[in-house]
């Protein structure tokens, strides 16, 4: 079972950087911007990241894709950050976009963050327990 409490800190430094961006730019920006921000934003606020670092993704021993996400939160513990810029948002595809990064990375916790309506949206995507031991897919 993943002890989800032990990101707790990691996860609200990140969200409080995102607030800051938010209260600083609003909204209508391309995502863009906000990742560019947000850059600058967890270098201020010194939290430890790797922007834009591709993942290989493999299929019984063979690699079959290049994953790139938006940002890895985190040192020991690590957090997949996937950033948007949307009026509307499709939360069941943002689900298993995000819990499939999740997988692919072998992480434990994601973090999706909308940079595109008034107030900022976040949430925090936990691994589903049945996938925490899956062997078909390895980082790099």
């Amino acid at each position: 079972m993943i002890d989800v409490k032990k990101y707790d800190k990691l996860t609200y430094a990140v969200i409080g950087a995102a607030m800051e961006v938010h209260r600083q730019l609003g909204c209508g920006f391309l995502e863009l911007v906000y990742q560019q921000a947000m850059i600058e934003e967890m270098r201020l606020r010194t939290i430890p990241f790797l922007s834009q670092k591709p993942i290989d993704v493999f299929y019984k021993d063979k690699k079959i894709a290049i994953y790139v996400p938006d940002f890895i939160a985190g040192n020991t513990l690590k957090i997949i950050v996937e950033l948007k810029a949307l009026e509307t948002v499709d939360y069941n595809q943002i689900q298993m976009q995000v819990i499939n990064y999740l997988v692919a990375t072998k992480f434990d916790v994601g973090l999706f963050l909308n940079f595109g309506k008034k107030s900022l949206e976040y949430k925090r995507y936990v691994r589903p327990e049945k996938l925490q031991n899956s062997q078909q897919i390895e980082t790099n």
